[in-house]
């Protein structure tokens, strides 16, 4: 043992102190140092090979040390191997004294101290400041002596040399090149592998493409509360209201609406995921930016004219009273339809576009701040934040990684989509689960046929854990041999909305370098490794590569089949938020129900019921009687009158065969819509299904 320690030391310092210093060779090169380049490298060294991470990025850990300390986790229970490692050294940092410097434990939520349980509710082990994630991606790298060349630029146009269908070696912009025998490719926007002449694809699909429902364009559909259906009122989409001739406002689209389900090249929005704090000594205001235009936010003065509120819903709390803030609203942080040109862009027009966000959001956050237009209750919440001092400290205390929701996608040995993750297709060889629910940010804000302003693109499906496969991360045999692809991997735009979380990052980092040791070990190529022996190892690692629900149907006598009427399940549900699944209590439909964990985090759940005829029906909810439930939940119901809203009690009180009613409506045959919220709600708000009783 002592013996292999000592040559991977070796390796390791030959790899770092390379004779030349413009070449440098290792087994493996893994371009990119996101979350997904540090796990791969960490996984190479401890299978023995020599590694060396190279790409532009100065600091490690790509978006989840750069402001994304909210972790978007799904179901903890998928996250396994290395990738558990990490939030677990997040969690050992956190019973360090010394990590909190702005708030005691026993202050943030109550949950800062204690044992991680396998489930995960410990939310030190979860969440996290940028700092700390930083701290723990730069501690793999010296406690593996993996030598990292940062600030290196790949040469697009001809800095990858190739041979018999195999990347032989790599340039960056410096001159300097680098040679491996395996290449991973950890970068979000897929570079080295588009340089490579790996097949992608930047946009949406079709829904004809895949055979899919929720790709491709999605006039028509409000799903989260990020569209302009949620404000009080239309809002018109021209500088002087009602008139066309006045030109549109900014940031609108004057492309036609389109038509439901067609393919095109626009992509999610992109937002920095920075970070706030109110507390007085580590707080900077907001500055002002250069190039300020507050024009630019004239749309959201109208906004706020309509009565919307909900401006700083996604100030998501994490240690040291700072903040992870989101996307919130019909017009937040997220710069919509202004990344269209990044995936395929020059880096200097990448830098455009970067620099453009930054303007939009620190622009924004001083409207908010300052701007008389803003509400005096809005303006004063504003000014009760700020920058923290001890965040990004060499970047104006801004994160220096963008959310890169999606840029290229591989088109490569396999295809995931929507309907591997909603399991009506089995996924072969798995390397790795996620969970997250099916997520797209908005892609465009257009104006309606009556003038009004809406957005475009925003998708939340629930869906249980599902497997990735081998396929999905490997290019075709004939264009590249060679090369794994963990980030920009091979998934349609739906379905990579949920594979594109940092911790399945983090997996198929690791399953990445590991299928690269066995093929180096092998002589083969990325596309022949056995899959049998590739699994031993993952498994052997601790990934999760497959998972059984602990929610059991036997605990329950009720099918949504069974049931008279027409009644939809909550797997079934169109979700907004981390809603927690459980099956503690009996007497829930199907494989078990949700709850928003009784947090303080905007979450709703649409119920889309398919009426095989009109007239009037009984609408009821599911309930699994508990004490503790919500007595006052939000329900609101779509039906041929409008939208009825009411305040529900989920106790279980006056339930009768385990369902309370809601009321009778006029339906139309066809779609009708349930919604339920934990606005404004106490209690824990439970969701299980929704059934239709035509009277």
């Amino acid at each position: 043992m002592r013996l292999r320690i000592l040559a991977l030391l070796m390796s390791a310092a030959l790899a770092a102190a390379p004779s030349d210093p413009m070449s440098e060779s290792a087994d493996l090169i893994v371009y990119g140092g996101t979350s997904a380049g540090v796990i791969a490298a960490v996984q190479a060294r401890k299978a023995g090979l020599t590694v060396v991470i190279v790409g532009p990025d100065i600091h490690l850990g790509g978006l989840s040390s750069g402001g994304l300390g909210y972790t978007d986790t799904g179901n903890k229970g998928v996250i396994g191997g290395l990738a558990r490692d990490f939030y677990h050294r997040i969690w050992s940092e956190y019973q360090k004294p010394g990590t909190w410097k702005w708030q005691k434990p026993s202050e943030y939520g109550g949950k800062g101290q204690g044992t991680p349980a396998v489930d995960g509710e410990n939310r030190t082990m979860w969440i996290f400041e940028p700092s700390v994630a930083e701290r723990i991606f730069e501690g793999y790298v010296k406690d593996f002596d993996i030598p990292v060349r940062r600030d290196e630029w790949l040469e697009r146009a001809k800095g990858v040399a190739r041979k018999d269908g195999k990347i032989v070696s790599i340039k960056m912009l410096s001159g300097r090149t680098y040679s491996g025998k395996m290449f991973i490719d950890a970068t979000y926007e897929g570079d080295l592998m588009a340089a490579a002449g790996v097949s992608y694809h930047v946009g949406r699909e079709a829904s004809s493409v895949y055979g899919e429902e929720w790709n491709g364009n999605q006039v028509g559909i409000l799903h989260h509360r990020h569209h302009f259906g949620a404000v009080k009122r239309p809002i018109s989409a021209y500088k002087v209201p009602g008139d066309p001739s006045s030109g549109l406002l900014p940031r609108i689209s004057a492309d036609p609406p389109g038509v439901r389900g067609e393919g095109d090249r626009r992509v999610q929005a992109y937002c920095y995921r920075w970070c706030a704090t109110d507390h007085p000594e580590n707080r900077v205001p907001f500055p002002k930016p250069e190039g300020y235009d507050a024009s630019q936010y004239e749309l959201l003065a109208r906004v706020f004219a309509a009565g919307w509120r909900e401006t700083f819903h996604k100030f998501d709390d994490i240690p040291n009273r700072k903040t992870d803030t989101n996307n919130h609203g019909p017009f937040s942080f997220d710069n919509i339809g202004m990344n269209y040109d990044y995936p395929e862009a020059s880096y200097e027009r990448r830098k455009e576009i970067l620099a453009e966000h930054r303007t939009y959001q620190q622009g924004l956050l001083w409207f908010l701040a300052n701007d008389p237009r803003v509400p005096d209750e809005v303006r004063k919440e504003a000014g009760r934040w700020g920058l923290p001092k001890d965040e990004f400290k060499d970047n104006g205390n801004w994160p220096h990684q963008i959310y890169v929701r999606e840029a290229r996608r591989m088109v490569g040995a396999y295809v995931m989509t929507e309907n591997e993750l909603t399991r009506r297709r089995t996924t072969p060889d798995s390397v790795g689960m996620g969970s997250y629910t099916i997520d797209s940010h908005n892609v465009r804000r257009y104006v309606t046929p009556e003038g009004h302003v809406q957005n475009e693109g925003d998708i939340g499906v629930g869906i249980s854990p599902y497997a990735i496969a081998y396929g999905a991360i490997v290019p075709r045999a004939e264009e590249c041999r060679n090369l794994l692809v963990p980030v920009a991997c091979s998934a349609s735009h739906i379905a990579y909305g949920s594979i594109r979380m940092e911790p399945v990052f983090m997996i198929l980092g690791q399953s990445a370098a590991t299928a690269a040791a066995l093929a180096i070990g092998a002589g083969t190529d990325v596309q022949s490794v056995p899959y049998e022996e590739l699994r031993k190892v993952l498994a052997r690692d601790g990934q999760v590569l497959q998972y059984a629900s602990p929610a059991k149907a036997s605990r329950s006598s009720r099918q949504a089949k069974d049931i008279p009427g027409v009644t939809v399940d909550d797997e079934e549900a169109v979700l907004t938020g981390d809603w927690q699944a459980s099956s503690a209590n009996s007497g829930f439909i199907g494989n078990g129900y949700r709850h928003d964990g009784k947090g303080s985090a905007p979450m709703s759940a649409k119920f889309i019921g398919r009426l095989p005829e009109g007239g009037r029906h009984e609408v009821r909810l599911s309930v699994v009687p508990n004490s503790n439930r919500s007595k006052d939940a939000l329900i609101r119901i779509r039906h041929s009158g409008g939208v009825a809203e009411s305040r529900v009690d989920l106790t279980g009180n006056g339930a009768k065969d385990g369902f309370i009613s809601v009321g009778a409506y006029d339906f139309a045959a066809g779609t009708a819509e349930v919604v339920i919220s934990n606005e404004g709600s106490s209690g824990y708000v439970l969701i299980d299904a929704v059934n239709w009783r035509r009277e």
